[in-house]
Parts: C-alpha cells; structure tokens; sequence
C-alpha cells in the first residue's frame, strides 16, 4: 500500500450516537458529500445488519451514489465459529452489496474471543483466516478492524500480533489497530504501533474512540508511529463521547505532518462538508470545533487584535481559508480601537483614518456591554451599531409607534395562545396589524411582518432559526434583566441579533427589529 488511506465510518459507526439517526435518503446525500471532500473510502454501514443499511447498499450498486473519488465498504464480522465463511450469511450479505472494499471487524482481545464469541483463540483465527479468504477469492480489497486491539495487545501481546498476521497472510490489505474502549493515550498508542509494525510488517490503520478526549491525537501518535489508513466520522459523530474527528485528522495530517492526503482544493470545502452534514443530523455545529468551527479563528482580545492588524499569522496556526474558513474578529467590552477597526474591516467599513469613530465605538461598546449586551455572539447588531457611528444615521426602515402582547389562557389542557397588535409608520403610511402566535415573541413576528409585507414583500424570505433567553442577574428573580439572542437566515446568510430589557418581550422586539432591519440592508433595500 503506498498510498495514505482517509477512511470515513460517519454512516457506520457515527450513525451509533445517542440521538443521530440517519434515513436511507440521509446516507445518500452523506456519501456524496464526503466524496466531494475527496476521502479515499466511504464505510456505508452493515449489509444484513438492518433493512436501511440493506437497502443503501442495493441503491448504491443500482447507481444512485456516483462516486468520482472514493471507494465504497460494505462492513460487517468475521465467519461464525466452526462454521465455513463460503456458507455464511453474514459473509454472502458482503458479497451481495457488491462493493469494492469490505471491512470486518475480528476480536483480537483473548477475553473477548473467550468470554464473548465463546470460542478457543485457535478457532477465532480460523475464523478470520476463512472470511478474508473467501471475500479475497470473490475480487475485494479487504480491510480488518482488530476490535479492542489496544487492550488486548497490552493483555497478550503475542495474540494480538497473531490476530495480525493472519489477517494480513490471508490477504487484507490493511488491518485496522482499534482503541475500541477509546481509553489510550497517545504515548501508548505510539507505542503499540511501533511494536506491532516491526514485529509483523503488515500494514497497519488507527481507529480510536474519544473516551479519554485523545481520539484525534492517538490517531495522528499512530500516524507518526507508520500508520498508513486513518479511519474517523466527520464531527467526531459516534457512540458514547464520539469517534475521532477525520475532519481534525486529516487536516493535521496534511497541514502539520506535510502529507498530501487531500486534494488541496477540495481540503478548502472542509467547513462547507462539516455544516452541510449537521444540517442532515439536525446536530447543531460544534462551534469550538478545530479547523471548520466558527470560533476556530475568531479572536477577542484586544492585545491580539493589535497583532492580528500586523499579521494575522501572529495569533493563527494555519490560513483559515485552507480548510475554508475565515477569520473573525469579536467585539466585547475587552475591545481597543484595534479590534473595533479589524471587525470595521472585516464588515466591509474602512475606520483607519477615523479615530474619531472609533472612539465613540468602543465607548458604546463598553458601556452597553456593561448593562448585558453582548456583541460577540451578535454580529449583526454589532454592524447595525457600526454603521450608525461611521454614517451618522441609524439605518431605518420602519418607526414604531408601539406594541402590546396578550396571553390568552385556554381551558383544560390546551396551549395558551399568544395574540400580538403591532403599529408603526413605514412609507409614509400607518399601519396596524395582528399577529397571533404559540408565544409572545412568534406573536410579534407574525404581526411585523403583516404590518410590514405590503412595504417590504422581501420579508418573506426570512425565517427565525433560533431563539435562546438568558436571565443576566438571576438574584433578583422575575425582576431580572434579560438577554434575547435571535437568529435568522434567508437563501443567501444567517444572522444573529440581541436585545437586552427588564421585560423578556421587551427584549425579543429590540431583537426582532434589528433582525428583519439587518436582513433587509444586506439585500440592499433601500427604506421607503
């Protein structure tokens, strides 16, 4: 094997979180993205295991996943014990998936092979000699996953390496070493790597689970001990804490090791690939996430914003834009004129020559902070503020003349319904409009929009995705101040907005007019 295998489990062994479940349709799009990032296997999941995972695979091979850069695995286990692996259902199930690559897991763990297949060690190496044979006959490429190697290695270390060795004299091609309990660290797992290689020569994989949160860097430890096949899920999707990210791994592969084990320009769609897949999960991105999360490269420091202005290499360990994303600058009471002048920058606002403005920024910017307001997580709102220092002029697109929320109680148990009256003037007429809603705040979305439709149709395309409340000052109970951060989308962005008042209502309207105020000045409507 000369090439660096980049091995994706997400719809195998990401598809076992708690909570992430994945229909046939779901497993489709996925592959076909993750052959777009250009990973060298696509592990489709365990034919005959379930009917999705059955039916996939007949889609699959009926053509409807073309894939142009990677190879699809069927997965599934070694033969059952003293039976033969040409009769096996199990095996036939492989075979019938008709993919190129099928990857069985084999116990390598002498308890396991003792206590769980109940079986001698003798017959578990049978076992896997007669499995690899047989799908080798029939024309696969055969990966092995040694399940709870780790373990099983530093109980017996001479088992385990036999459990290699068969493997690969039988003709697999690489045999996955797997942290299947995910409790090693990357001195050990270096270790074993380096032990195992010398001693069998085969070629080896990683597959590691995050248990000790060491699942990235016990991936890259068995790289630079001759790992050659990296196996993970995108986002580090898997049972218990997840697997290894393969997003993380291969990025540190390429951009720390020097190995081209991604095509550079696909590498550069490693944050389009992360959030187009947890929009299928509806597992909301990770936004600490190494390399693809959105505060990956956001800065809020003064200090660093004042070197980012000289070179942002100062305070960033690679260009955002390798893995496609950017840098961002956060705007919170800790900002200089530095910070403010490198978010102006990055909103499109050229303040080098206005200390003037810039002054009055971060003064505003303090002192709001000081009552709540947090521009860090509202970068829309922060822009709205932004413009109205550097223009003179607060962009404005309605007035308010004003608004009232009714809560009318049912009977029994049915939901209490929100009922919402709206007044504002906007091109230059009143009007007056009623929203109802299953809340306040939804009331008083419906009832914006209706008063406002006939003037700005543009609205339409605004959806509200997100609505998150936080009490500032909970000592004081019910009479505390509250935060309201709204987020919205349309076909082309998503933005967040803040409001902070005594009143949660209050909050939301403060919100929700600097949301459709914001959508509407990024679609360059101009108020009428």
């Amino acid at each position: 094997m000369s090439a660096f295998h980049v091995y994706d489990t997400t719809l195998r062994d990401g598809a076992q979180q708690e909570g992430l479940n994945l229909s046939v349709a779901d497993k489709l799009t996925i592959a076909g993205l993750l052959d777009d990032l250009g990973v060298g296997f696509i592990e489709g999941g365990w034919p005959g295991a379930n009917p999705k995972d059955t039916e996939f695979f007949k889609l699959a091979a009926a053509g409807e996943v073309l894939l142009r850069n990677a190879l699809l695995a069927a997965f599934g286990s070694t033969r059952r014990a003293h039976g033969n692996a040409a009769d096996d259902p199990q095996v036939r199930a492989l075979l019938d998936a008709r993919t190129p690559v099928v990857t069985i897991v084999a116990k390598s763990h002498v308890r396991h092979v003792q206590d769980a297949l109940r079986t001698s060690l003798e017959e578990n190496l049978a076992m896997i000699r007669d499995t690899v044979a047989v799908l080798v006959g029939e024309g696969r490429r055969v990966f092995v996953d040694a399940e709870h190697f780790f373990d099983g290695y530093l109980a017996d270390p001479a088992y385990a390496s036999d459990v290699v060795c068969c493997a690969t004299d039988a003709g697999a091609e690489v045999v996955a070493l797997c942290d299947t309990n995910g409790g090693m660290l990357p001195s050990q797992v270096f270790e074993v790597v380096q032990k195992v290689q010398d001693a069998t020569g085969a070629q080896l994989g990683i597959h590691c689970h995050n248990d000790t949160g060491c699942a990235v860097a016990n991936s890259i430890a068995a790289v630079q001990a001759g790992a050659m096949h990296v196996q993970g899920t995108v986002n580090g999707y898997g049972e218990r804490t997840g697997n290894a990210d393969l997003i993380t791994v291969a990025s540190n592969v390429q951009l720390k090791l020097g190995r081209e084990v991604i095509d550079p320009d696909r590498l550069r769609n490693a944050l389009h690939l992360s959030h187009a897949i947890s929009e299928i999960t509806n597992i909301a991105p990770q936004g600490r996430q190494p390399y693809v999360g959105a505060s990956a490269f956001a800065h809020k420091a003064g200090l660093h914003a004042s070197a980012l202005r000289v070179d942002p290499d100062l305070y960033q360990h690679i260009d955002p834009a390798l893995v496609g994303n950017s840098m961002r600058t956060l705007v919170s009471d800790m900002a200089g004129r530095a910070s403010i002048e490198l978010k102006g920058k990055e909103l499109g606002y050229d303040l080098s020559g206005r200390p003037d403005v810039l002054a009055r920024v971060v003064e505003r910017v303090k002192a709001q902070e000081q009552e709540g307001w947090t521009f860090d997580a509202a970068d829309a709102t922060f822009e709205l503020l932004l413009r109205e220092e550097a223009s003179g002029e607060r962009v404005q697109y309605f007035d308010t003349e004003s608004w009232r929320c009714i809560i009318d109680s049912s009977p029994g148990d049915l939901p209490a319904l929100a009922e919402a009256t709206v007044k504002i003037h906007a091109a230059g007429e009143r009007h007056v409009a009623t929203g109802e809603g299953n809340g306040p705040v939804n009331a008083l979305d419906h009832g914006l929009r209706e008063a406002l439709s006939a003037t700005y149709p543009e609205l339409a395309s605004f959806e509200l995705i997100d609505f998150r409340v936080r009490i500032l000052d909970a000592a004081t109970g019910t009479d505390a101040t509250t935060r309201v951060l709204i987020e919205t989308r349309d076909a082309d962005r998503t933005w967040t907005t803040i409001g902070v008042a005594p009143n949660i209502v209050h909050a939301s309207w403060l919100a929700l007019v600097d949301s459709f105020s914001y959508g509407l000045l990024k679609r360059g409507v101009e108020p009428r």
